[in-house]
């Protein structure tokens, strides 16, 4: 267990035996929101959760696997998880070593990618997309009584699940729904036909003036290790109710989903991918329809943008990612800043 100060790690660098994080020297003139978390590895799509008054991160764990960039990902090989927490968003950070590795999930072939965490009945679940043996993504789960693991992976991935970003939500009557999807390397696009189509689009769905591919939503069984009822479509809309079509870059889902509530209200927030904003949009149910309300990110240093929000002593807070501390894409950092609201709910655009 290594903990660190946020402050100071970026002053003095990490003392470990790990090879330390290098510094990207051509980001040194550039202005920054909020500084990485942690430097002396690099952290991605960070999950926050806070559990008995403390925040707990799950974040992705990027390594330098040696693999060139492309479309579909590959250059995102992550092998591992590391759960970090903190007692206060300006405190120490606690990296609590690796929880669960991907040589311990039975059928994983490899790519761990972004994970979330729930908590029901004294156990910590913990639910990740990894490609099985084929080359499939499907979403797993595994269990911890502590909610920094280790956490032992179900031998089988979740029936029915597919795609990437799983993102659990608990609503206040104690119901969990799983919100999960991505396009392009998140292989959303080749389940058009319920079935995964191995040749199918490497992008979207190619039919620009349809609606665009939707991310999905299911309900938890009572036990947190199943879906309750087949998979829907998660519904986004502009202020007509109309749907937000495939050719909209700004505005259509591309990955990284996640649901928080608000005054009632629920918001569904999402990467646009390619176009690199963070997007919300609310609705009355946890199935929406979610009518577009905006954009509440500018895009950040880095080509993906992956977020979660929660609230902690009276405040919100948004934890993202750049690339601040190395430059490079597949290698990044996390950050937190606080967001803030308009008194009629809507979010206030944040600047990275």
């Amino acid at each position: 267990m290594i903990i660190l100060s946020a402050a100071s790690l970026l002053s003095t660098g990490c003392k470990t035996a790990k090879p330390a994080v290098e510094a990207n020297t051509s980001s040194t003139a550039k202005s920054y929101l909020a500084q990485p978390l942690i430097s002396d590895i690099y952290t991605a799509d960070p999950s926050a959760h806070v559990f008995n008054g403390k925040i707990y991160i799950y974040p992705s764990h990027d390594v330098e696997a040696g693999i060139p960039e492309n479309d579909n990902g590959d250059h995102f090989d992550m092998r591992d998880y590391h759960i970090l927490s903190m007692d206060d968003i300006n405190g120490k950070v606690t990296d609590h070593g690796v929880a669960l590795s991907v040589k311990d999930i039975p059928w994983a072939g490899r790519q761990l990618w972004a994970p979330d965490v729930a908590f029901k009945n004294g156990i910590y679940y913990l639910y990740f997309p990894v490609k099985d043996k084929n080359d499939v993504f499907r979403i797993g789960v595994a269990t911890s009584s502590s909610p920094t693991g280790p956490f032992k992976a179900e031998p089988q991935a979740i029936e029915g699940s597919f795609s990437i970003d799983p993102a659990v939500f608990t609503d206040t009557d104690g119901t969990a729904y799983m919100y999960f999807g991505g396009i392009w390397g998140g292989q959303l696009q080749r389940w058009s036909n319920g079935n995964y189509d191995a040749n199918g689009s490497k992008t979207d769905s190619q039919k620009e003036n349809e609606p665009a591919l939707s991310a999905k939503i299911a309900k938890l069984s009572s036990n947190m290790l199943q879906f309750a009822e087949p998979v829907k479509d998660v519904q986004i809309v502009d202020e007509n109710g109309k749907p937000i079509l495939t050719s909209d870059h700004n505005r259509r889902f591309f990955e990284g989903g996640w649901m928080h509530k608000y005054n009632g209200k629920y918001y569904f927030t999402y990467s646009t991918g390619d176009t690199h904003f963070l997007a919300y949009a609310i609705g009355d149910s946890p199935y929406g329809p979610f009518t577009y309300k905006g954009t509440f990110m500018n895009p950040v240093e880095g080509w993906t943008t992956h977020h979660s929000i929660i609230e902690f002593k009276g405040k919100w807070y948004i934890f993202y990612h750049d690339t601040q501390l190395s430059g490079k894409t597949h290698l990044r950092n996390i950050k937190v800043t606080e967001l803030k609201r308009n008194a009629d709910g809507t979010i206030q655009l944040i600047n990275p």
